[in-house]
C-alpha cells in the first residue's frame, strides 16, 4: 500500500522516503482515496478466488502505509466473510512492540471472527524501522524469538500462568478469547534470507516465505530449509515452503512490460531503497549473516532494471502464456508449496491492477493448480 506521490525532485534531495521523508508530503485526503481503493483491490482477489490475501507492517515510509496491519486485516475480515479466504498478515514486527500479549490478544480476536482463517506471519521487521522507534536492533533478534515465545504459549497453553523473561514480565498470561484454530493460527516467517531464521522456521515447522530475491538465490535458501527441517525430524519440509515475486499479466509481452516497468522503477528504485547504514544498524545483524544477505541480494546500491528482474525471475512479467512457463519453470526448480503474488506496485492504476488481478484468477492460478497437482503425481510415484 505505497503513497506514491513523491515530491517532485524526490531523488535529489533525499536519500531515502524512509525515516526522514518529511511527512508533509503526505495528503490525507489522496490517503483516504487510496487506501479505498487498495482495500477494494484486496477483496476483487478474494471474490476471484485466491486462496487468501496478505497484508504487512512498515513505518514511517511512504513505501507501504500499513504501520498497522492488524487494522487493515481486520477490514478484510469482514469483507471477506462468507469467502474461504484466508488472511496473511506477513507479518507482525515483533521487536518492534512494547507488549507481545496485546498482539496475541489482537490476533486471537480476528481468529475466532473469521472463524479460523488467519495466517500469523512474524517478521523482525527491517533495520529503518529501529531507528524509527528508537529499539536497540543489538536486541532484535532475542527480543523477536521472546515476544514469539510469549504469543505462542498465551495461544496454546491455558492460563492462567506466569511468563518471566529478559525483556517481558508478566505475573498474568490468560488471554481471552483463545484464537478459533487450535493450538494457535498457522504461523509463517518472511525472511530475506537470513540463514538463522531458516533454521528457526525450519525448526518449529513454520512455513518459510522467501521475499525479492534472484531465483539462484532462492533455490539455495529452500535447499537449506529442507536440510534443516530433516534434520529437526520435521516432515514435508517442501509444503512449508512460499515464494514471493511480482507476477503482472497482459494481452502480450511487449503490452506487460510497458505497463508493469515504469511502477516497477518506482518501487525498487525510489520506493523501496534506503541507504546501508539505515538498513544495516549496527548489530542488526551478526557480521557473517550480513555477508550471507548481502552475497544473495547483490548489489543493495545500484539501480535495477526491467531485464534484470525478468531474468533473475524477481518479476513474472509478460502474457499469460510467458508467466505460466515462467511460473512452471520456477516451481520444478524450487519446489514450493504457496505463490505469494505482488500484484500491484508503485503507481499501478486501478485498472491496471484489476486487470492483472482478473487475469491471474482466470488465466494462471489454475494452470498453476494443474502443474503442481501433475507434479506431485509424479513425485508421490517416484517414492512409490
Amino acid at each position: 500500500m505505497p503513497y506514491p506521490h513523491l515530491e517532485e525532485g524526490f531523488k535529489d534531495k533525499y536519500q531515502s522516503d524512509w525515516v526522514t521523508y518529511p511527512n508533509s508530503n503526505y495528503d490525507p485526503v489522496v490517503g483516504h482515496q487510496l487506501y479505498t481503493t487498495y482495500l477494494d483491490q484486496l477483496a476483487y482477489a478474494a471474490e476471484l478466488g485466491f486462496d487468501g490475501v496478505c497484508v504487512n507492517e512498515h513505518h514511517q515510509t511512504s513505501y507501504g502505509l500499513m504501520p498497522s496491519p492488524n487494522i487493515i486485516a481486520a477490514m478484510l475480515v469482514q469483507r471477506t466473510m462468507g469467502m474461504p479466504t484466508k488472511i496473511g498478515i506477513l507479518g507482525n514486527a515483533l521487536p518492534l512492540r512494547q507488549n507481545p500479549l496485546r498482539v496475541a490478544e489482537e490476533l486471537a480476536m480476528l481468529d475466532v471472527i473469521s472463524g479460523g482463517r488467519m495466517i500469523s506471519g512474524f517478521v523482525r521487521g527491517i533495520g529503518a524501522e529501529y531507528h524509527s522507534f528508537g529499539i536497540n536492533p543489538a536486541e532484535s533478534r532475542d527480543r523477536f524469538r521472546e515476544a514469539h515465545d510469549v504469543i505462542v504459549k498465551a495461544w496454546s497453553q491455558a492460563g492462567p500462568f506466569s511468563f518471566e523473561g529478559e525483556f517481558f514480565n508478566y505475573r498474568y498470561v490468560n488471554t481471552w478469547p483463545r484464537p478459533f484454530q487450535r493450538p494457535h493460527p498457522e504461523i509463517w516467517s518472511p525472511s530475506t534470507g537470513s540463514g538463522e531464521t531458516v533454521v528457526w522456521a525450519a525448526e518449529r515447522g513454520y512455513t518459510y516465505v522467501q521475499v525479492f530475491s534472484p531465483i539462484e538465490s532462492v533455490k539455495k535458501i529452500f535447499d537449506e530449509y529442507r536440510e534443516a527441517a530433516e534434520g529437526f525430524g520435521i516432515p514435508g519440509a517442501s509444503t512449508r515452503l512460499g515464494w514471493a515475486p511480482a507476477v503482472y499479466v497482459a494481452e502480450s509481452d511487449a503490452q506487460a512490460e510497458d505497463e508493469f516497468w515504469p511502477q516497477a522503477d518506482m518501487y525498487f528504485n525510489n520506493l523501496f531503497p534506503n541507504p546501508m547504514h539505515r538498513l544495516f544498524p549496527p548489530n542488526y545483524m551478526e557480521e557473517k549473516t550480513l555477508e550471507r544477505v548481502l552475497s544473495l541480494r547483490g548489489d543493495l546500491d545500484k539501480k535495477t532494471d526491467f531485464n534484470t528482474l525478468k531474468s533473475n525471475y524477481t518479476a513474472i512479467v509478460g502474457s499469460p502464456e510467458t508467466v505460466i512457463g515462467m511460473l512452471e519453470e520456477a516451481h520444478d526448480l524450487l519446489g514450493f508449496e504457496h505463490l505469494v503474488m505482488y500484484v500491484h506496485m508503485g503507481g499501478l492504476s486501478d485498472q491496471l491492477t484489476r486487470n492483472n488481478i482478473r487475469r491471474i484468477a482466470t488465466e494462471i492460478i489454475p494452470k498453476v493448480r494443474d502443474h503442481q497437482s501433475k507434479r506431485d503425481e509424479t513425485v508421490g510415484a517416484i517414492k512409490a
